[in-house]
């Protein structure tokens, strides 16, 4: 099977046509500037994040056989980690199926009004992060599943790395259980909270913390929070998160969700729907356009770097790498939410109700 069998370029030699993307997604700077790559390991990366969401039984076999390769996980994490070691790709690509998995989780236990059960994971998923060799084998699948993935991205790096990691993550949590309160109460949040909260429900900075499992190193710290390095790494998260709000908006309006920023615009900003679609839609724009002036400051800080030694060579090569998958985020985002079944909403039988998710509660027998 071709990768990417819709889509444009990639940095294998077979191409295809790539898919119809609507006027409104469109963003031709995007296809012209942001080249799109892929990982070579990526046919058995596919492969085997399958057969672990089988093994984890995170979904049902059937959902696997007739939805995992169409839903592209695997795809956006091979699109994004470029350099990557093989097994640092799949480790990372399996926590990335595990974190959608566990996004469908609290979106039905929100759906059903399962308030009990999303605070007994919300709890077993801080205890698992932070004891994972206790939880291996938890009733819950999910449970299990994340202390398997954080154990083997906590097998790279420092010890310092890995805490921060989990730092982060205990973070993304909490924010998890700010959103179940909102859609609990039908509250909207306004448009500076919303964007405080998406950094956190996206979890920009988890992603950005795998930039540098990706490139076999930790950044120190004095690197990492360059105001340039900084400002590359929120520019390719806040693209992610607000194009991903463009594109699942009418999903998210027919599952009566509170957490869009184009949502967020019509009820506190006084937008009509369509006047909300822009202003995100600028937004969006505004990201790239400053990404692309930013990301040479963050090539003149890693040439700052390699002073000739040994150490600062290694360092501004980590840079680089990080700096060149932030650019290939922005194609990766781009063409999954073109790909992946997750999106296309107009195919579902029921638009409110996705039909690769579990709709029964797991890990309460």
């Amino acid at each position: 099977m071709p990768a990417f069998p819709c889509s444009t370029t990639y940095s294998t030699t077979a191409t295809a046509a790539a898919p119809a993307v609507p006027p409104s997604l469109s963003l031709p700077v995007i296809e012209a500037a942001f080249p799109r790559q892929l990982h070579p390991y990526w046919p058995r990366l596919q492969e085997k994040t399958r057969s672990w969401l089988l093994e984890k039984r995170l979904m049902p076999a059937a959902k696997v056989e007739e939805y995992a390769d169409g839903l592209c996980y695997t795809d956006l994490m091979a699109g994004y980690y470029l350099g990557a070691s093989d097994e640092v790709l799949q480790a990372i690509a399996d926590y990335s199926a595990w974190f959608f998995v566990w996004d469908d989780r609290h979106d039905r236990d929100v759906v059903h009004g399962r308030a009990s059960d999303w605070r007994r994971l919300r709890f077993r998923l801080h205890a698992a992060l932070d004891a994972p060799a206790d939880h291996l084998h938890h009733r819950d699948p999910l449970v299990a599943a994340l202390a398997e993935s954080a154990t083997r991205l906590f097998a790279f790096l420092p010890g310092t790395w890995n805490a921060r990691f989990a730092r982060h993550f205990h973070s993304v949590i909490e924010a998890y259980d700010r959103e179940f309160r909102n859609r609990v109460e039908g509250r909207v949040p306004g448009v500076e909270e919303y964007l405080a909260l998406r950094r956190l429900t996206f979890a920009h900075r988890i992603w950005n913390d795998l930039l540098e499992l990706s490139a076999g190193r930790e950044l120190p710290d004095p690197v990492r929070k360059h105001p340039a390095f900084r400002r590359a790494a929120l520019l390719s998260q806040d693209f992610a998160a607000w194009y991903n709000d463009l594109c699942s908006l009418p999903k998210e309006i027919a599952g009566d969700e509170v957490h869009n920023l184009g949502i967020s615009l019509v009820t506190h900003e006084g937008l009509t729907l369509e006047e909300a679609v822009e202003e995100v839609r600028r937004r969006v724009e505004e990201c790239i356009t400053e990404f692309l002036a930013v990301e040479k400051d963050v090539l003149r800080l890693a040439e700052g770097l390699s002073d000739g030694t040994v150490r600062g060579k290694e360092i501004g090569a980590a840079v680089r790498a990080c700096l060149a998958n932030m650019r290939n985020w922005f194609s990766s985002v781009y063409w999954f939410h073109h790909e992946s079944g997750r999106y296309m909403v107009d195919s579902w039988d029921d638009r409110s109700t996705p039909p690769y998710v579990n709709n029964e509660a797991a890990g309460e027998k």
